[in-house]
Order: C-alpha cells, then sequence, then structure tokens
C-alpha cells in the first residue's frame, strides 16, 4: 500500500475518531462525513443508500407511505368465497382488506391462504366466516414504532384510521422496509435483467430504470431520450415533482401509474396503452 494511500487512510481515521469522540453538530454534518466515506470507498453507495433510509425513517409517519384508501383492493365480508377468484387471480395480492358498507369500514383482513384452504373445502363460506383481526394504526404513527409493533404482533398489514376512525388507507410491512433498502420487487415479476413486465394485451409494469432507449424499441415508441435516460426520470420532469404512489401521468399512447416510489426516487410503474402503438404480440409475448 502507498504512503500516499497511507496518509489519506489515516487522515480519514483521524477524522472518524474526532467524529465518534465528539458530538456532530447536526444530520447535515453527518451526512457529509458519509458522502465522503462513500467517495474514499469506504463503504459503497447502496449501503450509503441505506443508512440514508435509516436516518429519515424515525422522520416519516404511516400518513407518507400508505396506500390511499380509494387504490385499495377490498372483499366484501358478505361475498361468497367462490365468487372474489377473479379478483385474487388479477390483482395477485396476498392479503385484502374485508370491508361491510364500503372501503371506510374495515372489519377485518383476508388471507390467500387461507381462502385457498378453506374453499377446497368449501367454497359456499363466507369472507367474513374466514378473515381474521385487523390492526389499525393512525395516520401520524411513526414508522419506526410501526415497524416494531409488526415484528411483536408477526402482522404483515394495517389499516391506516383516521381521527374519525375512518379507514384513511393501508400499510404494510413491505412498504416500511422499502424505505430503507428501496423497492422490494415481486420475484415473479421480473428476471434479473429484465425491465417490462407484461401483463396484458394493455398493460405492462415496468421498472422505473428502464432504459428509455429499451422502452421505444419494445413498444416501437419515440419518447425523447436526448434529455432523460430512464423512464422514471421521464415520469418526474413530466410531472414537475418527485410522485408519490398512485400518481398519473399521460405521455404520447401511454399512461404512467406510480406504484412504488419513496422519498428519495421512483421504483415501480404501470403502463396502460391507450391506444394501439404498433407493439407485436409476438415481440411482447417473447420478453
Amino acid at each position: 500500500m502507498s504512503e500516499d494511500h497511507n496518509g489519506e487512510n489515516r487522515s480519514w481515521l483521524e477524522r472518524l475518531g474526532l467524529f465518534l469522540t465528539g458530538e456532530p453538530e447536526d444530520r447535515d454534518d453527518l451526512l457529509v462525513f458519509l458522502h465522503d466515506a462513500q467517495k474514499r470507498h469506504i463503504i459503497d453507495p447502496e449501503a450509503l443508500s441505506m443508512i440514508e433510509g435509516v436516518m429519515k425513517f424515525s422522520e416519516l409517519r404511516v400518513r407518507d407511505i400508505m396506500i390511499p384508501r380509494i387504490q385499495m383492493v377490498v372483499v366484501p365480508q358478505d361475498a361468497d368465497l367462490e365468487n372474489i377468484f377473479p379478483l385474487v387471480i388479477e390483482s395477485a395480492h396476498s392479503r385484502y382488506p374485508v370491508i361491510r358498507e364500503d372501503r371506510t369500514e374495515v372489519v377485518g383482513i383476508l388471507l390467500v391462504k387461507d381462502l385457498l384452504g378453506h374453499s377446497m373445502k368449501n367454497r359456499s363460506l363466507l369472507v367474513e366466516d374466514i378473515m381474521r383481526p385487523a390492526q389499525f394504526v393512525p395516520e401520524s404513527k411513526r414508522l419506526n414504532v410501526l415497524l416494531r409493533e409488526f415484528r411483536a404482533t408477526r402482522s404483515h398489514m394495517a389499516i391506516v384510521v383516521d381521527e374519525y376512525g375512518a379507514a384513511a388507507g393501508l400499510v404494510t410491512i413491505e412498504d416500511v422496509l422499502e424505505q430503507i433498502v428501496g423497492e422490494i420487487e415481486d420475484e415473479h415479476d421480473f428476471g434479473e435483467e429484465e425491465y417490462i413486465f407484461r401483463k396484458s394485451a394493455q398493460e405492462y409494469t415496468l421498472k422505473a430504470l428502464t432504459p428509455i432507449e429499451e422502452f421505444n424499441e419494445y413498444f416501437n415508441s419515440n419518447l425523447d431520450d436526448e434529455e432523460f435516460d430512464t423512464v422514471g426520470g421521464l415520469i418526474v420532469n413530466s410531472l414537475g415533482h418527485l410522485p408519490s404512489r398512485g400518481e398519473k401521468v399521460e405521455i404520447g399512447p401511454f399512461r404512467f401509474v406510480v406504484l412504488h416510489a419513496d422519498s428519495r426516487r421512483v421504483h415501480l410503474l404501470k403502463l396502460v396503452l391507450l391506444e394501439d402503438t404498433g407493439t407485436s404480440e409476438d415481440f411482447a409475448d417473447d420478453q
């Protein structure tokens, strides 16, 4: 190891010692220190991103990441098990809020594994016969507190309620963890090198990191790739801000809906084709 490199490390270690023995003036000082460590290859960019996520984690509240009530996929408590299979197959979730009269009245949670188990024996059962109790949390609850509660109760989903006790949305343990580690993709959605997942002839799921050049090739389109390299960058520019889950934007014959986003970046998008883009069925099936 060269003397210059040793000297560089000593300088960094000296600063680390001073940092550990003293007190940083504020969070910005700590972030500067961490970014300096990343530039010196002491920590990698992914580790830095996770550390920043942890630092912001305790500041976030449930309302910042919850899935709004209007976007919840719900099942009625008086529905026959047999009748909800099309919904379950189409949405492909593992848990569903069970409602009474409308979405503001959540009375339980339906687990797909319970649905499958009971439907094999008696499909005439109602959802309310097999639903489990729901966990309710206020919009103002901090995420670090919610994560502790999820771990203590071994729950994976909570219903978020407003000041009047009505359901305002839902939050999952995956939503919480994504604030630290970034987007957690479903393993069945994408291969390691895939960006675009075809769900139907008109609907696709795609990573925000999809290169615009690859998008244009796939859909035989001509989205502008001179100013932005990825679809996510184009979406943020079109909206004029970092979008949150559920926001939509239409660009040409495409409607983009944000499926997953955090305080730092957009991760996953739903794409709906508004008209024929000239995409070959054979080509799409090969992806």
